[in-house]
């Protein structure tokens, strides 16, 4: 394995996140949407990247869910450029007060919102990570050192160039967002060990890369490790929203961390068939419990292992449940935190649903492939968090800040 030396990307890295951190919003918001105008600019260079890196791909037997995230087009390249712009166009969470507060003795303290500093994102396969978590870099005051995936290396590097080029232009440091230049494992193992270099990694990709991030880092981690998402169709479901809903959340992209993976259903339902057969009928294969099969004939047999499952492919598993408690109980066992759904017209059960369930994303009676930053009104995302500290669910700038107090006084000691 090759040595690869991360050190002169992180003392840049270090020095424009000092520039970022006292800029102006109006500036970084400038460079953003230059940053934006020259993806378009570039797209013709970037679909060619992509093309290569497809069929590369292709060639190498990669699953259809990882070539949908692989895969560029025009479309999906104006939707990064939106993207980007969209987060030039939020509020800027650096310098916002959370709270004040004035002690007895007079000091008055402030707690005020200030960039992390250099982020370290390690990701696979989706090459707009590449201009999202750049964009949310920048504007939040952060410098970026992205490691993507070898199969998106051509995608990477072409997006990357179009962004700093658009940045620089803006007057931005170019050193803002770095694309680490090898995709040899050595890299992620360099900045996993970078401890005072590097303040928070990111990783963005499959199981096996999450899990070696969270085990071997000696830096901050945030991300979640799976997208066991559940919706749960209560007995006071209305019958049309309940199918839509649960199709939708599905079978409308089965690659991304926010699809249903298990569908619970209440014995009471009254028709549970017609759910059932919609999937059915839509392509999605189920695997059931005993009471699910007896459902369709169609439905083949869950395994334990089933439930613990994230598919990213068009399987279901399905689960009987007693009520809202029998649902709740299911998810407490097998949920990862992720995304849960109720489809009910009870509010009383749904609160109750929304309150009991313990995951970062609770839903009542909308589809689990809502859980993205950008349908939050984030502009994009860096993640998705599932742990309970700093950030939870899509982190986007206000997950990509930490805060310091301010404390002022009028010549008070202790002594």
């Amino acid at each position: 394995m090759m040595e690869f030396d991360l050190a002169p990307m992180c003392v840049a890295a270090r020095a424009a996140a000092g520039q970022l951190a006292a800029m102006p919003t109006a500036r970084k918001a400038d460079g953003l949407r230059a940053a934006a105008d020259m993806v378009r600019n570039r797209a013709a260079a970037i679909l060619e990247a992509n093309a290569q890196d497809m069929a590369r791909a292709e060639q190498g037997g990669l699953t259809d869910a990882l070539l949908d995230r692989l895969r560029l087009d025009t479309g999906r390249i104006d939707a990064m450029a939106q993207g980007i712009e969209a987060v030039a166009a939020l509020a800027d969470p650096v310098g916002q007060r959370i709270d004040r507060s004035e002690r007895p003795n007079g000091l008055v303290l402030d707690r005020v919102r200030v960039p992390i500093g250099v982020i370290g994102i390690i990701f696979e396969s989706r090459p707009n990570v590449t201009a999202d978590a750049a964009a949310l870099c920048v504007m939040a005051g952060n410098a970026a050192i992205l490691r993507g995936g070898s199969e998106a290396r051509a995608s990477n590097a072409a997006i990357h160039l179009a962004f700093v080029t658009g940045l620089e232009s803006a007057g931005l440091p170019r050193d803002a967002v770095q694309l680490v230049p090898t995709t040899d494992r050595a890299a992620v193992g360099a900045m996993l060990a970078a401890a005072g270099a590097i303040d928070l990694i990111v990783p963005r990709g499959g199981k096996s890369l999450v899990a070696r991030v969270q085990a071997d880092a000696r830096v901050p981690v945030l991300a979640h490790l799976d997208g066991i998402c559940h919706s749960y169709v209560d007995a006071a479901a209305d019958p049309a929203r309940a199918r839509a809903i649960v199709v939708d959340a599905k079978l409308r992209r089965t690659g991304i961390c926010g699809a249903t993976e298990t569908l619970l259903i209440d014995r009471a339902l009254p028709d549970p068939y017609t759910i059932v057969a919609a999937l059915l009928e839509a392509g999605c294969e189920l695997r059931g419990d005993a009471d699910a099969q007896a459902i369709d004939a169609r439905i083949g047999v869950a395994t334990a292992q089933d439930w613990d499952t994230e598919y990213l492919a068009p399987i279901l598993s399905v689960a009987m449940v007693d009520g809202v408690g029998g649902a709740i109980a299911h998810i407490a066992r097998h949920s990862s935190h992720h995304t849960d759904a109720i489809v009910t017209e009870d509010a009383a059960t749904a609160e109750r649903f929304l309150t009991d369930v313990d995951s970062a994303i609770v839903m009542w009676n909308a589809s689990t492939q809502f859980a993205d930053g950008g349908e939050f009104g984030l502009g994009a995302e860096i993640g998705i968090a599932t742990g309970r500290l700093h950030a939870r669910g899509p982190v986007a700038l206000e997950g990509l800040t930490t805060y310091k107090w301010l404390v002022r006084g009028t010549g008070q000691v202790r002594g």
